[in-house]
């Protein structure tokens, strides 16, 4: 029996860690070979080796920021796997404050590394893709980009820009056979959420009708789904994984 993605080749940007690895060891599980895009060269080559080693996944030092290291990550995938059927634009930052105290360079960093981040790995995916005739972009959005959350100023306006990025390119590239579609996390359970202070995260937890926090693998069923076949009529699209969070 092969899997969802059996002989696909995905690229997963920040996916050295947290929700980016988990969807990694997700599509490597169902048969899709991987290239990890991140800054942190020692986590890569530990997530490469925990994947499987150099036959099913290749580590990129790559900072999305930038238009030609988002180049040569997509490139690389080509060179190496033969061909790029999967983007994942997951990598990201925080720097938040309110908005009287935010400095001008938190407020940049985020929306380079989230916004146009998204917008740089969407773009030299969907290049690839359309010569292809076919390919799946997954952008990782979050729901502070629906509702806005206090101290994210930042933040919120990058994940609601990836939501109008996701549908203004779909429509681009739709009749090539490309689909672009974004997830919107709630509370998930990563080393970063956790280091919230805990009265910051009962906050939250009492705004989840399910009762819990989300686990990285079921953000990654959910990419899992946009990149495979089982969404092949769906393209423009913003899921939300918050276990009822903000309906």
């Amino acid at each position: 029996m092969t899997g969802l993605l059996h002989g696909r080749v995905a690229v997963i940007t920040g996916g050295a860690q947290g929700i980016g690895l988990a969807i990694a060891e997700r599509f490597v599980a169902e048969g899709a070979r991987v290239v990890l895009g991140d800054l942190n060269a020692d986590q890569l080559g530990a997530a490469v080796t925990a994947l499987g080693g150099d036959e099913v996944a290749l580590g990129v030092g790559c900072d999305v920021t930038s238009i030609d290291a988002v180049q040569r990550l997509v490139d690389a995938a080509v060179d190496r796997f033969g061909s790029l059927d999967v983007m994942v634009n997951n990598a990201g930052i925080t720097r938040d404050a309110t908005m009287r105290k935010m400095t001008e360079e938190d407020f940049d960093q985020v929306i380079a590394v989230h916004l146009k981040g998204a917008w740089n790995g969407t773009r030299a995916a969907a290049a690839i893709m359309r010569e292809q005739g076919r390919g799946a972009i997954v952008n990782m959005s979050s729901i502070s980009g629906k509702v806005g959350m206090l101290g994210q100023t930042n933040y919120s306006a990058a994940k609601a820009g990836i939501v109008g990025l996701t549908k203004a390119a779909s429509k681009e590239v739709a009749h090539l056979g490309v689909r672009i579609n974004a997830i919107q996390p709630g509370l998930i359970r990563t080393a970063m959420t956790e280091a919230m202070p805990e009265r910051i995260w009962e906050s939250k937890m009492a705004e989840i009708p399910m009762g819990r926090a989300g686990e990285p693998d079921e953000i990654a069923g959910v990419a899992l789904f946009l990149a495979s076949d089982l969404s092949s009529y769906m393209t423009g699209t913003v899921l939300e994984v918050t276990g009822g969070r903000h309906l």
